[in-house]
This record gives C-alpha cells, structure tokens and sequence, in this order.
C-alpha cells in the first residue's frame, strides 16, 4: 500500500483551514448590531457550567459588581441543543469540586436529580490476553474508585444548566460561537455562527446572520480542541515550549440489562487490540454499573477508549468495542440486555507537559480546552468542574480589583489540578514503545509518582504517525442488529439531527494516499469518511465526506483534518451518555 516503502503520515496532508485567519474576528461590527454581555462562556459542558455556576455564587453576594455586567451578567453560548446535547464521558467521578460547588445538596439529591447512578462500593480489574479469558489483577493505584461516584455527564451538564439560569444566567443553546473577537491584542469577545446557510454557504429563506457578542472576559469551555481554543492558542502562543497535545478516542454504549452489575469493571490489554508495537495500539475499556433510582432500571455504560497514535489504518474504537462485547467477560453481563444509547468523544491525553498557557488578555481555557484529563486514572470531570470554580474566581477578582487573569493559571497549579497531574506527567509516553517495551515504565512511573524516569519525556503530535494498511479489520464481529452494531444505526440512536441541505463543517484533503483514506474511514465511529467502491487499490484515491453523519467526535482534528463550527443546533443529542 506505500509508495517506494514510504508510509505516509496524516500530516502531510494538512486540511484546508487556516485558525488564524478564519476563526479570529479583528473587525468590530456597528455599536447598535452588538450584544454586550459581562462574561461570556462558550461551551455549556461541566467546565463552563461550573464556571458560569461559581461566578454567579459570587456575584450574588455583590450586587453592585452584578449591575456592571449590565442586562446580562454571564451569558453561556452552547451549540447543542441543550447543555449536555454533546457530552460524553464514562464516568466515574471524584465527587469533591462538585461537593463543593452546591455544597447544599447530598449525593442522594445527584441521584434523585438523575444525573448520579450509586457510589462505587466494588470495582475488578482483569487482565485480557485473549477473546476468551480473563486474569483478575489487584486494581493498579490509579484504579481504585472506592468512594467516588458513577454519573452522567451529559445529565449532569443539563442539572448545571438549569441551576445556572436560576442563578441569573442567560443561555444560548443552539447557538454555535464562530469567532473569537480580538481587538489591540485582547480577546473582546466572539462573533455567533450564521443559521440557515444552504450546502454551498448561500442563505436560506430561514437565514440568520450571527452577531457580535462583546464581553468583559471570555471563557474558552469547548471541550476537546474546540476551533477556538486552537485559534486563540496559536494566536497567543499559549502551547510555546509545551508538549504536543494528543489524542484519545472513546466509544461508548448504555445497556439496560435484566440484573444489576454490582461492581465497576476495568480491563487493560492487549486485547482486543494488536500486541506487536508496529501496531501501535494502546487502549481499555469499562464497565460501569448505573442504577436508576426513580425508575429502577438496572444499566451498564460500556466503553472503549484507544490512543489516536496508532499506526495500524484499519484501527476502528467503534468495532473494537463490538469485539470486547464477543468476550463472556461481558456477555455475562449484557446478557438479555437492550442497547439503549450510544455516543462518541475524543478526549486530550497528553495531560501535564501538554497543558497550554491557560490565560491570555481577556481570556481563559478551562476544562478539556486546557488539556486537564488524567488518562491514568481516566478522570476530568473533576477537574473540569475545579477549574470551571477556579477560573470564576479569578474573574471575580479582575472585574472587582483589577487583578490579572492570570491568577488563574497559579490557583490551577496550585490545586489538585496540578498537582495530580504532575504526579503523572510521564506515565503515558512510554507505551510508544509498545505495550511489552512500555509497560514496567508505566509501571515504574506510577509507582514512584513521577519520578521515574526522571524529566520531562516527549510527545509527537498524532498526526505524525506514519500509516498503514493492517489486519485489525480481520478480526472484527459483523453485525446483527441486536448484539453487534454498525456504525449508522449506533449514528441514529445518538439523537443525530443533522440537516441534509447544512454547510460541511469538515475540513479534509479529499485527495489522499489510500492509507490515510483507510484511516480516517475506519477511525471515524459516525461512518463520515467513505472510500469509493471504484478507487485504486493503491495511490491516491478520493475521499468522500459524508459530515451530516458527524457527531462531533472531534478524533479527525487528531488525525489530519478539521472540525470548523457546525450550525447551531446540529449534531447528536445525548441524553445519558
């Protein structure tokens, strides 16, 4: 499949897409067709509902700060149509920063609210070394879950919502945030997305121009690499003399199944992934139980997450995930059982070394936008709530004292934030070695809290991975329809709602070499990416876009191409993921 034994790597095909030029609006708009808010959030998830939450906390108890934000104090701008429509998680959660936010609530309330599924009591850790067997092991460290608590953060952004608009916020969903405005060098605010554009960009009988949106301070809350955030990085230089951020994708199902799970379950490799490093295939799945306590349902979220550096074009979250299903491990357990939900969400990984500046004139990252995932221990809701808390009450103190923003980056540091990041800051880089080579490193690494091995170990942007033409396809099941599960049913029961007449938000090369078109075919869980039936079998070949498919995963932006804001209102629409 290469060219003269050369593997191509995804970069070298970059997509048509200039951040910079594109996504930063440097002219402002008439006085009388602005909107002046106070602050302005863009991404209504569990960091900048957090955010929004805490500030108005604050400003509660300081009206006359309140009364100079003017009609609109905090505004959230949420392209979903709810918070929560695009959230996705596992997730077990450290229950503290959220304990901490509505500190008048118990976690019996989480669970009557529906958005917390019962306390972690049990937990398993196995070992899989094959399509049939299992090896129980002690849960490694970053693995013990005792005490935190199972929750959907999709239903959780929804709870966040609505105790923000009670607080006093105003929130746009359905509204896409499609530029970032700077003015002298300071970030003023964001310029709304246009609604109702046909395929080719031309206005609809239902046309609505987007609108300028002056605030105060702007909070970045977009989640995995949002176009913003990647604009503002390079326009501020915030990732100068970071690590690369990279990439991991998850897939994940919710089964209502006829008897409860008991136990949160956790299996690392090497299957169902490639052992040999030529793969380049790390990843791990989980079980976790969530009962409903209002109806008495009895569910499992089930999921597979893998990192975007494999090499490996035929590597596939979506099918692997339908292979882990084939183990009795799970069988057992979803067993008479009905998929009732799916979803699909990249996530960053690259953890402490890659955090961006989280600051710049006007300006702060939160959350999954400034890199604060732990993928050892597979935790960020947390932290995107700590952070959400944090980055309010540094704006507090800039709109009443006049203090720099920049305290910000300093409270994250300092926190827990920071502090358990640090403490894992080399764990991950070593299994580009392979899964055999780069285990004890791991290993070594967690065991001595980062001190071994000693510096600060490298990363490569996963777009630099050559690429090729493997034989993880080989092994995955076909479907059935009620077992086993193709990627455009799993795209239906996303709540994909998507207009067939909408602009491609999608930028790719729609010319590449065939293994960078195998990769992007088979990575996308959403089927966006299609090869032709009628191309080479080597050479470049033609790449079909099909982007009302697209749930917004954001994996391609890791791997060569390039998700630019999508209408407002378009997309999946989570309900429990």
């Amino acid at each position: 499949m290469s060219l003269n034994g050369h593997h191509p790597a995804p970069s070298e095909f970059p997509p048509p897409v200039d951040s910079v030029k594109e996504f930063i609006k440097r002219e402002l708009d008439s006085e009388d067709e602005r909107i002046d808010v106070g602050v302005a959030i863009v991404g209504g998830g569990t960091a900048g509902l957090a955010c929004a939450n805490r500030l108005l906390q604050l400003l509660g108890d300081d009206p006359e700060t309140m009364e100079k934000l003017g009609e609109v104090p905090v505004a959230v701008i949420e392209k979903a149509k709810t918070c929560g429509g695009h959230n996705l998680s596992g997730a077990v959660m450290r229950p503290g920063p959220l304990q901490e936010l509505f500190p008048d609530m118990t976690r019996e309330q989480w669970r009557q609210e529906r958005f917390a599924f019962g306390e972690v009591t049990k937990e398993a850790v196995y070992m899989l070394p094959n399509g049939k067997a299992k090896v129980r092991i002690p849960p490694p460290p970053p693995f013990k879950n005792h005490g935190n608590e199972v929750v959907s953060v999709s239903a959780l952004a929804r709870f966040q919502q609505r105790q923000a608009e009670e607080g006093g916020a105003y929130v746009l969903t359905e509204t896409s945030a499609a530029q970032l405005i700077v003015e002298d060098e300071q970030v003023v605010g964001i310029r709304s997305g246009d609604k109702g554009r046909g395929k080719d960009g031309e206005p609809l009988r239902n046309f609505e121009p987007g609108t300028d949106m002056m605030a105060a301070v702007t909070v970045l809350a977009e989640g995995c690499w949002g176009h913003l955030t990647g604009a503002a990085i390079k326009e501020f230089g915030l990732a100068e003399g970071r690590e690369p951020q990279v990439w991991e994708l998850g897939v994940k199902e919710l089964w209502k199944v006829p008897k409860p799970l008991d136990r949160i379950i956790h299996t690392i490799g090497p299957w169902p992934l490639k052992l040999p490093a030529k793969y380049g295939q790390i990843g791990g799945t989980w079980l976790y139980p969530m009962q409903d306590e209002k109806t008495g349902e009895h569910l499992v979220s089930i999921g597979f997450v893998i990192d975007l550096d494999y090499r490996d074009a035929t590597t596939s979250a979506h099918d692997l995930l339908q292979l882990f299903k084939t183990h009795p491990l799970v069988k057992g357990i979803l067993e008479g059982g009905e998929r009732v939900g799916w979803g699909a969400k990249a996530l960053p990984g690259g953890g402490y070394w890659s955090m961006p500046k989280l600051s710049m004139p006007g300006a702060l990252l939160v959350g999954d936008a400034g890199g604060m995932v732990d993928t050892v221990s597979l935790k960020g809701v947390h932290h995107c709530i700590r952070s959400g808390m944090l980055s309010a009450e540094a704006i507090y103190r800039s709109l009443k004292g006049g203090e720099s923003l920049s305290s910000y980056e300093d409270a994250v540091e300092r926190s827990a934030i920071g502090q358990e990041l640090y403490q894992v800051r080399n764990t991950r880089q070593p299994f580009s070695k392979g899964f055999v080579k780069g285990a004890p490193l791991v290993n070594l690494a967690i065991a001595t809290k980062g001190k071994l091995p000693p510096g600060r170990l490298e990363w490569h942007r996963n777009d630099e991975q050559p690429m090729f033409v493997g034989k993880t396809a080989g092994s995955y099941p076909k479907p059935d329809g009620k077992y086993i599960f193709d990627k455009l049913s799993s795209v239906y029961i996303s709540g994909n709602a998507t207009r067939d007449d909408a602009p491609n938000h999608i930028r790719v090369r729609k010319n590449v070499p065939r293994e960078i078109a195998e990769s992007w075919q088979w990575m996308c869980p959403a089927g966006v990416y299609e090869i032709p039936d009628d191309a080479p079998a080597s050479g470049p070949v033609d790449v079909v876009v099909n982007y009302t498919n697209c749930v917004q995963c954001g994996a391609i932006t890791a791997k060569g191409g390039r998700l630019t804001p999508p209408e407002g209102g378009d997309g999946p629409l989570y309900t429990l993921t």
